[in-house]
């Protein structure tokens, strides 16, 4: 009994291994689809930490590179594998939208909460400002990618025709190619803005044996995708009961569900005092939902018989713009305060606010 209190005690997030039977108690009970939505919501948190523990514990036996590239790879395996759910619905403004929340999560979320628990314990954090800047830069090519698709697609032609979708492909290729260049960059530099190496304080599953690792990422991935199933097919009963928009649930709700473990890391991490490796799992995180989750989307998706293009409405433009500008005038200067933490969650509880009082038909 003292060996299962020790293993809670070091991965509290496993109590809500509870949620996975409930969730398939629930659907084959009739408990109505809100109970299997929030249940199954529930489940994917403890499931996408093990993917990154396992992660983790395989790139701790290959190495810094090797580990960072499983890193970016694998990072946010538990939200593409949600997405990939939610298209093959034909969700593709839900998908979009997550797209959206992913990035402004890390950006203003995650980073605000590390700065402001890191700034209550230890006062002023420092981290490396020209690795900082680095990434200001590439999420501004980023998002500016993002962007040029929504722009310049009324002129081109109706959403969804030929020549939309080939502009998105084209897009889409450009941004895999930086990403690939990034990940090879990252073979020759210590640091690279697309992956981040896993640090002592982070890795939960030191000490696993191979097998076990790749046990519990084949384990932890299939229940990602039974759940992900589950909630994806109690989505349009669970807007229409409760009012709320597919763009709401997709813009707050499906980033935090699928990468709360990650931001947990972050803010530990801050809390010990590590600001500089929070600030690169925040931004490498946002870098690898715009330069890989994004654009992979729109070719998996276009396999799939559902392609998604990348123009994204005003709202989400407006969302993506804000969230980029207002951390990169937070980390320009290579320090971090509590202060500046509160402005970053002003600026999302803000965004919020406006997306929770979207008419539901948005």
């Amino acid at each position: 009994m003292k060996k299962v209190w020790d293993y809670l005690r070091g991965h509290p997030l496993s109590v809500l291994l509870v949620a996975l039977p409930l969730a398939f108690v629930a659907k084959a009970g009739a408990w109505g689809d809100l109970w299997v939505f929030i249940l199954s919501a529930v489940g994917v948190i403890p499931m996408a930490g093990y993917i990154g523990e396992a992660t983790e514990a395989l790139a701790e036996r290959t190495g810094p590179r090797i580990g960072g590239l499983l890193n970016a790879t694998l990072g946010n395996a538990a939200e593409l594998i949600i997405t990939l759910v939610a298209i093959q619905a034909g969700y593709l403004e839900l998908v979009k939208a997550s797209i959206t929340g992913s990035i402004i999560g890390n950006l203003l979320l995650v980073m605000g909460a590390a700065m402001v628990l890191g700034g209550i314990k230890n006062g002023v954090q420092k981290f490396d400002r020209r690795q900082a800047n680095n990434y200001a830069v590439l999420m501004t090519l980023s998002i500016l990618a993002l962007v040029v698709p929504s722009f310049f697609s009324h002129s081109i032609g109706p959403d969804h025709s030929p020549r939309v979708e080939a502009l998105s492909l084209g897009v889409a290729a450009v941004m895999i190619l930086l990403y690939a260049l990034g990940l090879f960059y990252s073979f020759k530099a210590q640091n690279s803005p697309v992956t981040h190496e896993p640090a002592e304080e982070a890795i939960h599953a030191k000490g696993w044996p191979l097998w076990q690792a790749l046990v519990v990422l084949a384990l932890s991935t299939l229940g990602v995708v039974v759940l992900s199933e589950l909630l994806v097919g109690a989505v349009e009963h669970v807007t229409e009961g409760l009012g709320l928009s597919e763009f709401f649930l997709g813009i707050i709700l499906i980033p935090i569900v699928g990468n709360v473990a990650e931001h947990l890391v972050a803010v530990q991490v801050a809390l010990r005092n590590k600001m500089e490796l929070s600030v690169e799992i925040a931004l490498s995180s946002s870098l690898q939902v715009a330069l890989f989750v994004a654009p992979v989307l729109v070719f998996i998706s276009l396999a799939m018989g559902n392609p998604l293009t990348l123009i994204f409405n005003p709202f989400e433009l407006v969302a993506l713009g804000a969230g980029v500008l207002v951390a990169a005038l937070v980390s320009n200067d290579g320090e971090s305060n509590w202060i500046e933490g509160v402005s970053l969650l002003a600026v999302y509880l803000i965004l919020g606010i406006a997306f929770f009082l979207l008419p539901v038909g948005m």
